[in-house]
């Protein structure tokens, strides 16, 4: 008796070609072996193209067109590049001279402060050119042209503290590194998150921080606060404003990096275009320098203004 799992007429519809079953029939039998041949061919070919794709290194932001966090990195270090030879080119024009002249509290020092006006000036207009112009096309020129104006100004103001308390741009350089590698490390470990109260605090805080310092350049330049940091060297119980608002700057700067790296996660998460890595490693640099200004102010304040 058959089976009658072979009454399905898949198995039953043969083409004579393939059947060598019986002797007599060597073409079939030929043109079985020639298409077995053929598909082992076909299976070694696909096998060693996967085992090629496995061997192969992952694709990167270049070749994805996507963006990362490698990538990103690097852009980062390019920015800060570009900042550090503007910023000895600011520090050498600001003193005149490879250099720095002596203080002297009676006639100051001769330094140049066209520097630190021009790298300011500069760097807050292509900064707000930036941040409202990037929804609708990134520029990675004007980013550069910041970071060539910020290092101006980081030159230039860092090069007229350090002559008036000699030692202070390695202090503040080493707390900079210090909080923004502490930061970094407990954002990569997850310990500190951006979450929505948390940076709507910023925001207010940040809002209100603008405010007082607008108000404190206006009583500095009409000549009604003639103190070195105005406001800031104001004293409360002994300690001056400056220390005290200056510490809770720098924790609102910490935050503003905890931000920056919560967007770059958020970009390469949603496979943001490469380009976009440019505006991350823009919003680093930003909070960066005005982690380095604020700590050098800290200094300066502690050290005393005599």
């Amino acid at each position: 008796m058959s089976n009658f799992a072979f009454n399905n007429p898949a198995f039953q519809q043969q083409d004579p070609r393939n059947v060598a079953t019986y002797p007599g029939a060597p073409q079939g039998a030929q043109g079985a072996q020639a298409a077995s041949f053929q598909h082992g061919t076909m299976d070694a070919a696909a096998n060693a193209q996967l085992e090629g794709m496995y061997a192969a290194p992952p694709a990167g932001a270049l070749e994805t067109d996507r963006m990362s966090v490698e990538d990103t990195v690097w852009k980062t270090a390019g920015l800060f590049g570009i900042l550090l030879v503007t910023a000895a080119i600011g520090w050498v024009w600001t003193l005149g001279g490879l250099s720095a002249p002596r203080f002297d509290p009676y006639g100051g020092a001769a330094v140049n402060m066209l520097p630190w006006i021009v790298g300011a000036l500069g760097g807050f207009v292509l900064a707000m050119v930036i941040t409202f112009t990037s929804r609708k096309k990134v520029r990675p020129a004007l980013i550069f042209a910041y970071a060539a104006f910020e290092g101006l100004f980081i030159g230039g103001i860092s090069a007229f503290f350090e002559v008036r308390w000699p030692g202070i741009v390695v202090q503040a350089t080493l707390a900079t590194v210090a909080v923004v590698g502490v930061t970094l490390a407990l954002f990569a470990s997850g310990k500190i998150r951006a979450s929505k109260k948390a940076t709507k605090i910023f925001l207010i805080a940040m809002g209100g921080y603008l405010v007082f310092s607008l108000l404190n350049l206006v009583l500095m330049w009409t000549g009604i606060n003639q103190n070195a940091f105005g406001l800031f060297s104001a004293e409360i119980m002994g300690i001056p404003l400056g220390l005290i608002i200056g510490v809770l700057v720098v924790i609102m700067a910490a935050y503003s990096l905890v931000l920056d790296f919560d967007q770059i996660q958020q970009g390469v998460r949603n496979g943001a275009p490469r380009k976009y890595g440019w505006l991350g490693a823009f919003g680093i640099m930003v909070t960066v320098v005005w982690l380095y200004v604020e700590i050098l102010r800290i200094i300066a304040i502690a050290r005393g203004n005599n």
